[in-house]
């Protein structure tokens, strides 16, 4: 069932993605109501769009206020939100009172997700919902995810990796309902660009917001500001942006405000841009 690219979509695929459509409504109107764990990304639009049609007022989007998720990704889920008409919720969570989550082991993301799940299911007893689900994809099942055991404990559940549909088929029903996100790069929070064993605060992530933010108004789109030890901070961009950044003024626009938010050493990673790139120093299989 999955595809792999962005491209225009057929007659023949229009068809299959109707049916992609019409298998996940099903799916969610079989439930009594939903909250769906919602970041404002392709994924978790695309079920929170599928549950308001299934649904409508029965369903209800839930985005986390927390500092290590970017005020634009807050935003932007605001305006999904809007856009599909489903009711949202903003309500904060408490990642960081969490020592296993500060002390940023590589099992990071199942304590930030214990923190986000639990703090949802006591939101949906208190208002009657039944069911929470997320927009873990059939992808996400072959990637270290440790946010996935996190599920598993809170009975969260994920219809698009249940109906076996992968990143590719999530994007082409963002595009088949008409969702601005349907192109949106992938954003997870701001803890993944702090490398292991480096402890989460909130002034480590504000300056990786901050570097991020300023890459982004000099025109340099889908970066990441890794945090190292020592205050070196890594910047992956695409390659295509290589030969801008080294020119001597930009060059030193970057370093200037990168120490200017705290940043010891300035490095810019060869590699070019690579989600996940912090969880190459994990053993090969876990």
């Amino acid at each position: 069932m999955s595809h792999t690219t962005d491209e225009p979509i057929s007659g023949e695929e229009v068809r299959d993605v109707a049916t992609s459509a019409e298998l996940l409504v099903n799916w969610l109107r079989e439930r009594a109501s939903v909250v769906v764990a919602f970041s404002g990304g392709v994924d978790s639009a695309v079920v929170a769009a599928a549950a308001f049609r299934a649904l409508g007022e029965h369903a209800v989007a839930w985005t986390s206020h927390s500092p290590a998720v970017p005020v634009s990704d807050r935003q932007s889920a605001e305006q999904i939100a809007r856009e599909i008409g489903i009711r949202h919720v903003v309500v904060e969570t408490a990642e960081l009172q969490n020592s296993a989550y500060v002390s940023n082991n590589p099992d990071r993301c199942f304590h930030c997700k214990s923190t986000l799940y639990s703090t949802i299911r006591a939101w949906a007893d208190a208002e009657n919902y039944q069911c929470i689900v997320s927009g873990t994809n059939h992808d996400d099942l072959g990637d270290y995810r440790p946010g996935l055991r996190a599920a598993s404990d809170w009975g969260v559940l994920a219809p698009l990796a249940e109906l076996g549909m992968g990143k590719g088929d999530v994007r082409r029903l963002a595009h088949f309902w008409g969702l601005a996100v349907a192109s949106k790069p992938a954003s997870p929070c701001l803890s993944s660009r702090i490398a292991y064993g480096q402890v989460v605060t909130l002034g480590r992530l504000r300056s990786i917001e901050s570097m991020e933010m300023w890459l982004a108004s000099e025109g340099f789109h889908d970066v990441r500001a890794r945090l190292h030890a020592d205050g070196l901070l890594r910047i992956e961009i695409h390659p295509q942006d290589v030969g801008r950044v080294l020119a001597d003024e930009t060059r030193g626009r970057i370093v200037a405000h990168a120490e200017s938010l705290g940043f010891k050493y300035v490095t810019l990673d060869l590699g070019g841009r690579s989600s996940g790139s912090m969880n190459r120093v994990l053993p090969v299989g876990l």
